[in-house]
């Protein structure tokens, strides 16, 4: 069962996917997977290994960048930067629930200069609250958080 919830125009997050999801990403016009769940936090969910195949499959791109429950790191945020910016269609990360793929983005977005008021709008249409994160995102948006 999918539950793709848009959060920009090029930006879907979700909780963990199976690879059935896949089709319906690619109906979306999803063209890169961002996987933000370490394997093994579950016993039930597929390896990152098993959606992998399942995208490439499909052709669309893949990557992992995991959050562990200790937290988020620059090299995370780098990373998801990194990977938004390297594609021109649709993205769908996902995690256990969307909300870790959702942080992750929204500190993505501040360091490259988004609005963090803007990008805490974006994830609350979601359904998703920044508000974990969002001292942070307003230090890598230079902006005061008084």
């Amino acid at each position: 069962m999918t539950d793709f919830r848009k959060i920009t125009e090029n930006l879907l997050a979700s909780p963990q996917i199976e690879p059935a999801d896949v089709a319906a990403a690619k109906a979306e016009g999803v063209t890169l997977i961002i996987n933000n769940r370490p394997d093994g936090e579950a016993p039930d969910q597929p390896t990152g290994a098993v959606i992998r195949k399942a995208a490439l499959d499909a052709g669309i791109d893949y990557k992992a960048i995991p959050v562990s429950s200790a937290g988020f790191s620059l090299p995370q945020v780098d990373a998801m930067a990194e990977a938004l910016a390297g594609t021109t269609g649709k993205t769908l990360a996902f995690c256990r629930t969307g909300t870790r793929s959702t942080l992750l983005w929204a500190l993505a977005q501040a360091k490259n200069g988004g609005d963090p008021e803007t990008i805490a709008m974006q994830a609350e249409c979601g359904g998703y609250n920044v508000a974990p994160v969002r001292p942070t995102m307003d230090m890598l948006a230079g902006k005061s958080s008084d």
